[in-house]
């Protein structure tokens, strides 16, 4: 007999699927069954309203029922719990994972020091802003990952109007991107944030001492005076050289590319001010508020990982695009890609086994209407499946003629609309076969509570896809063997294959 999981995999394997074109004409109302409109008051910190629509999508109501009794088989709300309460999320390294809690979602304890962390960097933030450490117009902040992701994607968004600090992230260690901060900004008016959890990620601390000699080349006395740490090992922060008042400390708990929330956050609240990184914080605690209250397809987050596991599990999709139609997302399907990737691109369960179906797809994408003259000719016409997401705005980011902005969403519309009609012509070239999923989340605008609950909704998105599939999306051992490999070129030490034995010869190296 089977195992309550196996058994809603059979069930789902046996699904025969209907074209798009079928589901509808099925039911009329499809598009109100499948669409989520969400709505957060959130007093003075601001509103949130999102339409959120899977309808495009080939899950009907037989699938939407079968991966409910998978999510109850994986024990879903048992695990979603955990994340909220503290609990073992992470078993490889036996921790919890408390990014929730640095906006208010979580144990009490964590969620007080999270606040007493919050107000810290408030009053570090509000201090510069007053011109306690003289005239700041600029800061670099230096991380890579998540410690850079994040923050750039955000002042992205949330800078198109104007920075009361200008802000450059610098991840690569490459020096043509530290140099391009540098040209930038004056080192009298320049801050440096060093955002780095264990402050010995040898990118960030290579681009970090660079940094310093800059400062102090351009005239800065006290170089290290001019540096925010933004760290959860505060002690190397000082060893380093930081003062302790310039230290602001996250949890160990808080995952690098959940880490938005915590002070790697704070060139957010230097661009922006406190009072939107408050409201980023409020939008992201709306939308968990959401996910752990909400049960089966009513839940955004679980119905949009149903659309995930339907796609990479039963039709083979091994990617998922995500187009922003406005250039104040720009930067985020860039961030889903870590976030999504490195969470759950693994090959093995949490019991340690190897898994019996694919993992996370491939997440990639890029910012309409570039992408339509870029990339849409595949998935209209190639051979590939690709789910897409598209995410749009109602509100312009402009106040250019409206003509753009409605432009702008008739184009994005009108995509999805093409991926599931298709069209027939004499000419073979000129057919579209159809059929090609797409879902759809139109938020009324982009400001930083609405950037906060779009972030947490694809944190909880890739929570319930790891549940589903049974792996631990808060460990990234992947991305260790490679540098401990550099260092090992590095230091001179080791045989490597005859390829890179003679790249290393080529490039200088040995």
């Amino acid at each position: 007999m089977s195992d309550p999981i196996s058994a809603a995999w059979e069930r789902l394997d046996a699904l025969q699927p209907a074209t798009l074109e079928t589901l509808f004409a099925n039911d009329p109302e499809r598009a109100a069954k499948l669409s989520r409109r969400l709505e957060f008051r959130l007093g003075e910190l601001g509103y949130v309203g999102m339409l959120l629509d899977w309808s495009k999508t080939h899950l009907d109501d037989e699938a939407l029922g079968a991966f409910e009794d998978l999510a109850e088989a994986c024990d879903f709300p048992r695990m979603r719990e955990a994340l909220f309460s503290g609990g073992i999320v992470n078993p490889t390294e036996g921790r919890a994972a408390n990014h929730g809690a640095m906006r208010g979602s979580g144990p009490e304890p964590e969620v007080e020091e999270a606040g007493a962390l919050l107000a810290r960097m408030g009053m570090l933030a509000g201090a510069i802003h007053d011109g306690a450490l003289g005239e700041v117009k600029h800061l670099i902040h230096i991380g890579i990952g998540g410690s850079a992701l994040g923050p750039a994607m955000a002042v992205d968004a949330l800078t198109r109007d104007g920075a009361r600090v200008d802000v450059h992230v610098v991840s690569n260690i490459d020096g043509l991107a530290l140099e391009q901060a540098f040209a930038a900004c004056d080192p009298a008016t320049t801050l440096v944030a060093i955002a780095s959890k264990t402050f010995t990620t040898t990118e960030t601390m290579t681009n970090a001492a660079s940094a310093l000699k800059w400062l102090g080349e351009g005239g800065v006395s006290d170089p290290y005076g001019r540096v925010i740490a933004l760290t959860a090992n505060p002690e190397g922060a000082v060893e380093w050289g930081v003062d302790e008042t310039r230290i602001l400390p996250f949890p160990e708990s808080v995952g690098g590319r959940y880490s938005i929330w915590s002070s790697i956050g704070f060139p957010v609240a230097l661009a922006c001010g406190m009072d939107d990184f408050r409201a980023l914080l409020a939008g992201a605690k709306a939308m968990d508020d959401h996910f752990r209250t909400s049960d089966g397809r009513a839940n955004a987050p679980l119905l949009a990982a149903f659309a995930d596991q339907y796609y990479a599990r039963l039709r083979g999709c091994q990617t998922r695009a995500v187009f922003a139609y406005d250039e104040r997302l720009a930067l985020l399907p860039d961030y889903l890609q870590q976030l999504e990737m490195e969470s759950n691109g693994k090959r093995v369960t949490v019991d340690g086994e190897p898994v019996e179906r694919p993992t996370a797809a491939v997440t990639w994408g890029g910012v309409g209407t570039d992408a339509q003259h870029a990339v849409f000719q595949l998935l209209h016409q190639g051979t590939h499946l690709v789910p897409v997401d598209f995410i749009a705005s109602i509100a312009p980011g402009d106040l250019l003629d409206p003509a753009h902005h409605r432009s702008l969403l008739m184009n994005c519309l009108a995509q999805g609309a093409a991926l599931m009609a298709g069209s027939e012509a004499d000419d073979p070239a000129r057919c579209y076969p159809g059929d090609r999923p797409s879902a759809m989340i139109l938020v009324d605008d982009i400001d930083a509570a609405t950037l906060g609950a779009l972030i947490a909704f694809h944190e909880h998105r890739t929570f319930a896809n790891a549940v589903l599939m049974r792996i631990n999306p808060f460990d990234q051992f992947g991305v260790e063997l490679g540098k401990a490999l550099a260092k090992r070129i590095d230091a001179g030490e080791g045989d490597f294959d005859p390829s890179t034995t003679a790249l290393m010869k080529a490039a200088g190296l040995a």
